[in-house]
């Protein structure tokens, strides 16, 4: 792209793009809603090298784009299930667990995303190698056994187009974390291709969701570290449990 940058008009049906030699931020108007694109469009903004932090995600001719950083809920949720992660594979050290938070998802034009979280159980998780592009390509490696998106602002867009596309790409699992509802939306695919809602884990076998819950309301008492000190401490059992 050099030093032009890709300017979003308003008639995402008709004209998708413009170049302006002037390093013009995409409108307002084109943040967290899905547009009409083709995959040259989103290409176009992934290969983007502008400072601007954006993220992506592309259905099936539909592009979503977000600008800016996290903010703080965002943040300390996110932050907090990583933990959380972290503490379960601690409880499980016979098990490889391979969290890659925001790596972009793709296969090839047709879908791609960055979920908040991505989980990788087992030892075939994906590993980056020189030359390779910085992303995980979901046509030479499998699928991830979980994603998750965080939701603070996107709550009906995860648990829409965002379902969907987790489904079509086949992730066994998927978490939408609602942030201000200070609850956990789990689902998981089932053989005609379509997410059910369910109320343990299968990627963190035995884990309830309703704890998932509980740890998310501590937050409004302390801090995500001293929540996920707490979830470490109620997860001790149920691995004990485990034969």
């Amino acid at each position: 792209m050099g030093q032009w940058l890709t300017v979003f008009t308003t008639d995402w049906d008709n004209s998708m793009t413009t170049t302006s030699p002037a390093k013009t931020a995409t409108p307002a108007l084109c943040q967290n809603q899905w547009h009409r694109a083709t995959w040259a469009d989103y290409a176009a903004l992934r290969d983007d090298l502008s400072p601007e932090h954006i993220k992506l995600a592309f259905s099936e001719g539909w592009l979503w784009v977000t600008m800016g950083a996290e903010g703080i809920s965002h943040a300390a949720v996110s932050d907090l299930f990583v933990m959380i992660l972290g503490f379960w594979a601690a409880q499980h050290p016979d098990q490889a667990f391979s969290s890659l938070g925001r790596c972009l998802l793709e296969r090839a034009e047709v879908r791609a995303s960055a979920p908040d979280l991505v989980l990788y159980v087992g030892p075939d998780y994906p590993q980056w190698q020189p030359g390779e592009p910085r992303r995980i390509d979901l046509n030479q490696t499998r699928v991830p056994d979980l994603v998750g998106e965080i939701s603070d602002t996107t709550l009906a867009s995860d648990l829409d187009e965002k379902k969907h596309l987790y489904a079509a790409l086949g992730i066994p699992e998927y978490w939408v974390v609602d942030v201000r509802g200070q609850r956990v939306f789990a689902f998981l695919l089932q053989e005609n291709g379509e997410y059910l809602p369910c109320e343990t884990s299968q990627a963190l076998a035995g884990l309830p969701i309703a704890l998932l819950d509980e740890t998310l309301q501590r937050l409004a008492q302390g801090t995500n570290t001293s929540a996920a000190a707490w979830l470490s401490q109620q997860i001790a059992p149920l691995t004990q449990e485990q034969p």
